[in-house]
């Protein structure tokens, strides 16, 4: 899915993509904050994710899942207010 030879940010991005319309089909959406230099994404739920109770295993199993497959060196991912 992703070049390993593009820079890592736009790797991400290209998953966070590709994962985005099945978020936004629920009403909500996501925002790439920041990739720590531990290599933890960093995002920020929006619109019906806010405050939502699966949030958290949309976080798990849909967005790290993904990354870790796609970008193996990501490491980790979180969520931000």
């Amino acid at each position: 899915m992703t070049d390993s030879n593009k820079p890592l940010t736009d790797r991400v991005l290209v998953v966070l993509e590709a994962i985005r319309p099945m978020i936004q089909r629920d009403g909500g959406d996501i925002e790439l904050v920041e990739i720590t230099p531990a290599k933890v994404v960093r995002i920020r739920f929006q619109g019906a994710c806010v405050g939502c109770p699966s949030s958290e295993m949309t976080l798990r199993m849909g967005i790290e899942d993904n990354l870790k497959t796609h970008v193996p060196e990501i490491t980790g991912v979180e969520a931000v207010d």
